[in-house]
């Protein structure tokens, strides 16, 4: 079964891709409809903030503490530190993440703040994120702060 809002995430990383971004993708869903799409600008903005989550909810807009406490957050990449605490934020009580291979956020802490989180180690989701690697690892070093 394709989860086609992992694909909308995983459009936006192909779209980061393409822009000489780093290829990491998210999309926001409320009431099972996408209400914020993003993608990794850090590189084409010139952004120290614009990971793919960041992106996403600024896409969103203006939302109310009701609609978070609705919302599914899409993510093709564990999400960092920034992003995770975001999430704890505003309340958003689901992250789909499509990988957490190549690279694993403080998974642990957000579910010990009542966060449900889904794994869903998509391969497509990996192939991205290691080919990105091998090809430019310091550009991918910088993103996550090393």
């Amino acid at each position: 079964m394709t989860d086609v809002f992992m694909q909308a995430a995983i459009a936006q990383a192909k779209k980061s891709l393409a822009e000489g971004g780093i290829p990491i993708g998210s999309v926001l869903v409320i009431d099972g409809k996408i209400v914020g799409r993003g993608h990794n600008q850090r590189v084409q903005k010139g952004s120290c903030v614009l990971h793919a989550e960041m992106d996403c909810l600024e896409n969103a807009g203006r939302l109310t503490a009701k609609d978070y406490k609705k919302a599914v957050l899409y993510s093709t990449l564990s999400p960092c530190d920034m992003c995770s605490g975001t999430v704890l934020l505003y309340g958003i009580p689901t992250v789909v993440i499509g990988e957490n291979r190549t690279f694993q956020g403080p998974e642990e802490y957000v579910k010990s703040r009542g966060v449900q989180l889904v794994v869903q180690d998509n391969a497509e989701c990996v192939q991205l994120m290691q080919d990105f690697i091998a090809a430019k690892p310091e550009l991918w070093n910088e993103d996550i702060g090393e």
